[in-house]
């Protein structure tokens, strides 16, 4: 009886846990998703923008992910993550603070909002790494994909509604009241950290950091499981930060889409975020493994489809649909592959595997707007449209002739 209470006991502190850590990045996301939506909006509508302008701004703002990621992923894996995530969230909420004193000096720039939304990216960077290392020591293995799910249906809605939010308030007061959310969201966030239980904190390492990260590639690269995910996943963020570095100059000129609907189209991401990840515990049962990883390549080929057919037929409800996919299979995608490399990984080497992983995949975001401001100079915005669909048929061809496309179930990675 005693060791009855004490299970129920643990499983309802563990609860406990996953609720705070979701509602942590439920609220963080909704600060980043707020800022991404207005920043590219108020460029254009205020600042009168170009294409390559928007995009520069997008390459400023995703730059952290490639220069951060690997001593962000060190350094989580040697302090406590829960006070390092609590610190960037005061960080990136005093980038925000700044941003909103600009807008409401009307001394506001394009290399201003590029400058402290590096900052801001920052934010989402180390709280990206940091955060399934922090998970992970919460959650027992056989609670890993259940934890990532209620953490990933937080994240989902904060990118439904935050980006509508952030249209509908980019035309109130120059976009200042979306700031002053956004900054009250970040501190949100770093309060649900401070109430979490201390965690346990990896013993500090005596190599040399040059070593325990050659060890992180080296495992990277020898795993045949995470090696093909992350290629995909790195020629999915370069097409995918392509599209999303013109994304608000191509609908705003060429589609005569508002700040709402711009804002709106964003939300339908997370909405198709949010769907998928309710939707994943039943499409977990009914299909294999290796299905589930391809649904999300599969899903964002479909979407790059679609906006490529609004060059023939001008319509906005392509955009709306084409955003609705990029978000429902990513999201399957997201939840599986967090939990295979949870799986596959020593728990003391999972925030640098997840760096590595993150400078490889994310790292391609800045590249991706650069490929756009590149593209957009010399092709015009169509170009990129062009470039966009022609990246998303690679990743799916890469994933479907590989190795974890053929899992039947999780734990069999665990096997082999």
């Amino acid at each position: 009886m005693e060791d009855l209470n004490n299970k129920r006991m643990e499983t309802k502190m563990n609860n406990l846990i996953i609720r705070k850590l979701s509602y942590s990045n439920l609220s963080a996301q909704f600060s980043e998703q707020i800022i991404i939506a207005v920043l590219p909006i108020i460029a254009v509508l205020s600042m009168h923008a170009s294409a390559s302008e928007t995009a520069f701004i997008q390459m400023i703002n995703t730059l952290p992910f490639l220069l951060l990621s690997i001593p962000m992923g060190i350094l989580a894996d040697r302090i406590s993550r829960k006070k390092l995530m609590i610190v960037i969230e005061i960080v990136r909420a005093a980038a925000i603070f700044i941003l909103f004193y600009l807008m409401y000096s009307k001394n506001l720039s394009i290399n201003k909002i590029a400058f402290f939304g590096f900052f801001i990216a920052m934010g989402t960077v180390i709280y990206s790494v940091a955060n399934p290392a922090l998970v992970a020591s919460f959650v027992k293995k056989e609670q890993l994909i259940n934890a990532n799910r209620a953490i990933e249906i937080a994240k989902s809605v904060a990118f439904t509604a935050g980006p509508a939010l952030g249209g509908i308030l980019a035309g109130y007061f120059s976009g200042a009241l979306a700031f002053i959310l956004a900054f009250m969201l970040s501190l949100i966030s770093a309060i649900f950290l401070i109430c979490l239980p201390k965690e346990l904190v990896q013993a500090k390492s005596e190599r040399n950091i040059i070593q325990e990260l050659c060890d992180g590639f080296v495992f990277l690269a020898n795993n045949k499981y995470l090696m093909p995910i992350t290629i995909t996943a790195f020629v999915f963020n370069l097409s995918l930060y392509l599209l999303l570095s013109i994304f608000s100059y191509y609908v705003i000129n060429n589609l005569f889409f508002t700040a709402f609907e711009v804002g709106f189209s964003l939300s339908l991401l997370g909405l198709g975020m949010l769907i998928g990840s309710f939707l994943y515990k039943f499409i977990s049962i009914k299909i294999h493994f290796g299905l589930q990883l391809t649904l999300g390549p599969i899903s964002a080929f479909i979407a790059s489809i679609l906006i490529f057919l609004t060059m023939i037929y001008p319509s906005n409800i392509l955009v709306f649909i084409s955003f609705f996919f990029f978000g429902f299979g990513p999201i399957i995608w997201t939840i599986s592959t967090v939990s295979l490399r949870q799986l596959v990984t020593p728990n003391n080497m999972i925030a640098k595997i997840s760096s590595v992983i993150m400078t490889v995949t994310f790292g391609a975001r800045p590249l991706g707007a650069a490929v756009g401001v590149s593209i957009s100079t010399s092709f015009g915005v169509k170009g990129c449209i062009s470039a966009v669909f022609i990246g998303f048929f690679i990743q799916l061809v890469i994933i479907l002739f590989s190795k974890p496309a053929k899992l039947k179930n999780l734990s069999d990675a665990e096997k082999e």
